[in-house]
């Protein structure tokens, strides 16, 4: 696994994070702007990322079926918020846990979400 804080623009798209499998090894990417507000964000969006990542895995939902969704989806602010998106299930329970997190961490959940 490899983690990779890059600037916002190096994404592949207009997202804050992002997975992908290279063969066997999975690479998350988190914009830099996200860790240089607050690094519990930075934490919180990478755990979210692998939780999706590995359960999208599981169940035999690629990279590049989630990527064309997304793709086509860019202007809804998360494209796995909407129930018609193939990763819908796995994205709800990352963000269960991404949510779970951020309570350990203190960090003010709709705050986090706002902005």
């Amino acid at each position: 696994m490899r983690l990779r804080i890059l600037p916002q623009e190096e994404q592949r798209y207009d997202t804050e994070g992002d997975w992908l499998w290279n063969d066997d090894a999975l690479e998350i990417r988190v914009s830099r702007e996200v860790d240089e507000e607050d690094p519990r964000y930075a934490m919180l969006l990478f755990v979210h990322e692998l939780i999706e990542a590995l359960l999208c895995r599981s169940a035999g939902i690629t990279g590049a079926t989630v990527d064309a969704f997304d793709m086509r989806h860019q202007q809804e602010t998360e494209p796995g918020d909407d129930p018609a998106a193939p990763y819908h299930h796995q994205h709800v329970a990352a963000e269960a846990v991404e949510l779970a997190l951020a309570d350990q961490l203190g960090v003010n959940w709709e705050h986090y979400l706002g902005r």
